[in-house]
């Protein structure tokens, strides 16, 4: 159950009578934070030198879907900061997305273990620590990890993502996207990467060229090099990160019996030497939910926090229609009760226009031992409010475990700006050991349902003759041999259904059958009938 630190907060419109005696510019920051409604305890006040315990600095918990930023030299205390937060959303009865680059989040299932640190930090900032573990689900991209694999579909993925992953260009991108429309128009459903290359193949034959020429803007020439793209990306072992059973983002929405939101931890350890594909596998994640979930409003409290880590690389040479995607889904999704938290080192790793919509943030130190650091700096002390601190001088004075921090009043109004001296999280700061973890994997009730791999047939079996030794066939061969008689006088949708394609889709667990394929925002499939908590 929700512990004595992270319930909601008494009601506190005013700052306390010690808080009073605090210097004049203090108290003015510290009534900045001093909120009615239930909060998130962030730590307390530094000031002119001093850390000030009666001076709380606080973030609504309403206001947690209006998304945030954690930045951040190495070894500043980011992990720390996203755990503390973490914790407290959990208590509150918040799911919440981490994703685990380094492999030590694994510990907030576990309780914390007391030692001078802890009990320090804990008394600087007159925080209650109690050792406390969380509910916890974990998981791990395309089964490489420990965890209960995540999986994609190419066809949910859909051509802006797998061309960012591909390294694409605008004009590849282009005809990515028109590749997927051929396959979706002819029930070639896209199921791994195999199926997407057996299409491509088929197109470049002599067999598929008059196919080509009905795909308007597609040359030969380019479809080719995003076949020769295809076959180097599975070259590199990637092919275990599609294929089904595909990932249900509801997953990550659920509570634990005792009301407290479930952590779902995706460890990436074991992918970090491809950020490009971790990365837009989050993105991937989260253009599901904004697809999937329905409108929320003005609430409490967030349907789900989800923190992507390591951020820049989600905008590492991206394209125009890639940035316009993650800004739209940024803006948009929290209507739909999800707040998204960015981790990076400085605010400029992140898009002025993604940045523009987030509305609290946490700053740890920054260094600047080099021109392009003093750069970094000076720029992010711009993107601050006025604030009496020279923050100049205090991000990069700051401490392993202290952050400069304004976020959202109740009013939907930026904070004061409050450097800050953090809590400890009460969970296990570190790994949990490999037993452990493997017993959590496999008691999940998801593991039976996502562990192992299904390869049914696709497209790829359609165009090749993969099984059963048939011969190729093209895709209107395939429609014209399941079609139904025409006495029956079948719908559209029936003459859909009715297809061998689609018929085969029937075999798999929770394939949505019997509608079109559509598409928006990053060009992932919408499957509106799955399951949704």
């Amino acid at each position: 159950m929700p512990d004595r630190e992270t319930m909601p907060s008494a009601p506190a419109p005013e700052v306390s009578e010690r808080a009073a005696a605090l210097p004049q510019e203090a108290l003015k920051i510290a009534s900045g934070y001093a909120f009615s409604g239930p909060a998130l305890q962030l730590g307390a006040l530094l000031w002119d030198g001093r850390c000030l315990p009666d001076a709380q600095i606080r973030v609504p918990l309403a206001m947690l879907n209006r998304h945030g930023l954690v930045a951040g030299a190495t070894g500043t205390g980011k992990t720390k900061t996203l755990q503390l937060i973490a914790e407290q959303l959990s208590a509150q009865g918040v799911p919440v997305f981490l994703a685990d680059i380094k492999g030590d989040l694994s510990g907030i299932a576990a309780p914390g273990r007391p030692d001078a640190r802890v009990e320090g930090r804990a008394k600087d900032v007159h925080q209650r620590w109690t050792a406390t573990g969380f509910p916890a689900e974990y998981y791990a991209l395309g089964g490489i990890g420990r965890g209960i694999p995540v999986r994609a579909t190419v066809t949910g993925f859909g051509p802006l993502l797998l061309s960012k992953v591909l390294r694409l260009n605008r004009t590849q991108e282009q005809s990515l996207a028109l590749i997927f429309h051929y396959a979706d128009g002819k029930g070639l459903e896209l199921i791994d990467l195999k199926d997407l290359r057996a299409v491509v193949t088929f197109l470049t034959s002599d067999e598929g060229r008059q196919e080509l020429k009905t795909i308007g803007g597609l040359s030969a020439a380019t479809a080719g090099v995003i076949l020769r793209s295809l076959t180097a990306f599975e070259a590199q072992g990637a092919s275990g990160f599609f294929g089904e059973p595909e990932f249900d983002t509801a997953e990550l929405l659920r509570t634990g019996e005792d009301g407290r939101g479930i952590v779902s931890v995706l460890e990436l350890s074991a992918v970090q030497d491809r950020p490009q594909l971790f990365s837009t596998f989050l993105m991937w994640l989260l253009a599901d939910l904004f697809h999937d979930l329905p409108e929320l409003g003005d609430a409490d409290k967030p349907r789900l926090v989800f923190f992507l880590d390591e951020a820049h690389l989600l905008f590492d040479d991206a394209s125009e229609a890639f940035l316009e995607s993650i800004t739209q889904t940024v803006r948009l999704i929290r209507s739909k009760g999800v707040g998204v938290f960015f981790v990076t080192q400085t605010p400029k790793d992140v898009p002025a226009d993604v940045l523009a919509q987030l509305g609290n943030r946490v700053q740890h130190a920054l260094r600047a031992f080099t021109p392009d650091d003093q750069k970094a700096l000076n720029a992010t002390v711009k993107t601050f409010p006025k604030s009496p601190y020279d923050l100049e001088e205090v991000l990069t004075g700051l401490g392993t475990g202290e952050a400069v921090v304004t976020v959202l009043s109740e009013k939907g109004a930026p904070t004061p700006v409050a450097a800050t001296r953090l809590r400890a999280p009460e969970s296990l700061m570190g790994p949990v050991g490999e037993e452990a973890l493997e017993r959590a994997v496999r008691e999940s009730p998801l593991y039976e349902r996502y562990a192992r791999a299904v390869d049914r047939e696709s497209a790829y079996e359609r165009l090749t003759g993969g099984r059963g030794g048939r011969g190729a066939k093209g895709p209107d061969e395939m429609r014209e041999a399941t079609a139904p008689v025409e006495e029956e006088r079948p719908s559209a949708v029936e003459q859909v259904v009715g297809s061998g394609v689609f018929k085969s889709l029937a075999r798999s667990v929770g394939t949505q059958i019997g509608r079109e394929i559509t598409r928006s925002l990053f060009g992932t499939a919408r499957r509106s009938g799955r399951r949704r908590r």
